[in-house]
């Protein structure tokens, strides 16, 4: 029972806030977060840990893993004590909970599995999934179903730190400062490449909403709570904007973590196919290329992935047959840039979809609604990650010498915001029912998703790519 004024939404503000004000300690010399864990993509496990900061590298990667663990136990122990929950009770469930998701995290960071085309060659390995070490989120995912549909007496033991809901929102309070230090960087890039990607964002991302949620709506006769958080989860960022869309339409969380999932996996297939379509039909059109790999593909990783692919084959192809060597990182740079900002409007979305909710879609006829059920209703995790998000973003601007100080401070935090996601796949795995599931259209969610993306996003996102970025080319070498 959560205690009167406090809720998991505004606890998930509290500890994001709280680990994002300590990754800042960097900026007066305080390396306060640096002994994080950082897993790596790997072959020899022995490699795959390490602190993130160099200047805690004599606590190892046991040591950090330990230290990491540690932390959370009691920030999050704390934080269930505030909600009401039993501390002990919550403590030891915990550990089973961070021990379990930490595993999947590095299952899927198995070169194998995680390693993209481009990287190949560093580890030594002719062939991967190229799946990126957000696999980790699907077998976590996996993991957690399993758990919930067969071991029913391990999930109840589990109960008291299934929070799902608080995961995912801390873990979002955190991704602000991330996306903030990433935009900030984009400044670098040519102004007419920013308003460009600025621009090709707004316009892709209100066709794609609109068509997605109107295909699964009228044709799969899915419900708003599904239909909602699949238009943003193919629109915008899958895990980010499918988990933000739900928390603004008071979704259950398995609705958009089912999303997410089917994001990262048919991510791959985009990884696999796009950069070389790209090289074949767009090599006299590189920035086009570069802004229709952000458009197109789901989940950073793997846009960001598709874009340094797709500039590696089009500069080898632009220097094979017309004699042009294009600098490199520019194409990429541009689905970069295209992708960040179609993350940063994850916030406005989810901001406008509660005020509609609220409004329109759950107002009964002839009330009047007043600013308080809107704040009511308001996903409070929001405000947390815009906070996050503008502080860093107006560092970079203002003080563009402290930017690698931000990096290193924001990258400190991802490896928290990380471990919220990985333990929220696990545990909504854990309080799902596969029939339950099949019944609610999961096999129906996967169609919607392979029409909307094969059938006119991909192709829309080519469209809004040339008519943005048509003639725009990168600097010679």
């Amino acid at each position: 029972m959560e205690k009167k004024g406090l809720s998991e939404d505004w606890l998930a503000v509290i500890i994001g806030l709280l680990v994002f004000v300590l990754s800042l300690g960097v900026f007066i010399g305080w390396d306060l977060l640096g002994w994080g864990i950082k897993t790596n993509v790997w072959i020899n496990i022995a490699k795959a840990l390490e602190p993130f900061s160099k200047a805690w590298a004599g606590v190892g990667g046991v040591g950090a893993l330990v230290l990491t663990y540690l932390f959370l136990l009691i920030v999050m122990t704390i934080g269930s004590a505030a909600l009401g929950a039993k501390p002990g009770k919550f403590a030891a469930a915990f550990t089973v909970v961070f021990c379990i998701s930490y595993a999947c995290w590095l299952a899927g960071s198995y070169a194998n599995i995680a390693a993209t085309p481009d990287k190949l060659k560093a580890f030594g390995i002719t062939w991967s999934l190229n799946v990126t070490q957000e696999s980790g989120f699907v077998i976590a995912l996996i993991v957690g179903l399993i758990i919930g549909n067969f071991f029913p007496g391990f999930a109840a033991a589990l109960s008291e730190a299934i929070k799902p809901e608080w995961y995912i929102k801390t873990a979002i309070v955190i991704l602000g400062g991330a996306l903030g230090v990433t935009a900030a960087e984009q400044l670098g890039l040519a102004t007419a490449v920013m308003f460009r990607g600025l621009c090709a964002i707004i316009e892709a991302y209100l066709i794609y909403w609109a068509l997605v949620y109107w295909i699964s709506r009228k044709y799969f006769k899915f419900s708003r709570e599904w239909a909602a958080p699949l238009a943003s989860g193919i629109s915008i960022c899958g895990v980010s904007a499918a988990i933000a869309t739900g928390g603004a339409i008071k979704a259950r969380p398995v609705v958009p973590i089912m999303v997410s999932s089917l994001v990262v996996i048919f991510a791959v297939v985009e990884l696999l196919i796009l950069p070389f379509i790209a090289q074949h039909f767009l090599w006299e059109e590189p920035m086009v290329a570069g802004a229709w790999m952000g458009l197109a593909v789901k989940t950073d990783g793997a846009a960001v992935a598709s874009g340094a692919i797709t500039d590696s084959l089009i500069r080898a192809k632009a220097l094979a047959e017309a004699g042009v060597n294009y600098k490199a990182d520019w194409i990429m740079g541009a689905a970069t840039t295209v992708k960040v900002f179609i993350d940063i409007f994850i916030g406005v979305w989810a901001f406008i979809l509660a005020i509609i909710w609220c409004s329109v879609i759950e107002c009964k006829p002839g009330e009047k609604v007043r600013p308080g059920q809107i704040w009511e209703r308001f996903p409070k995790f929001v405000l947390g990650y815009i906070v996050t998000f503008l502080i860093v973003l107006y560092i970079g601007i203002s003080y563009p010498a402290l930017l690698g100080k931000a990096k290193a401070a924001t990258g400190e935090a991802t490896i928290f915001r990380v471990l919220f996601f990985v333990m929220t796949f696990f545990t909504i795995g854990v309080v799902s029912n596969f029939r339950k599931l099949w019944e609610e259209g999961i096999g129906k969610l996967a169609a919607v998703y392979l029409l909307c993306l094969f059938g006119f996003i991909i192709w829309i996102g080519l469209v809004i790519s040339w008519i943005f970025f048509h003639g725009v080319k990168p600097p010679l070498v």
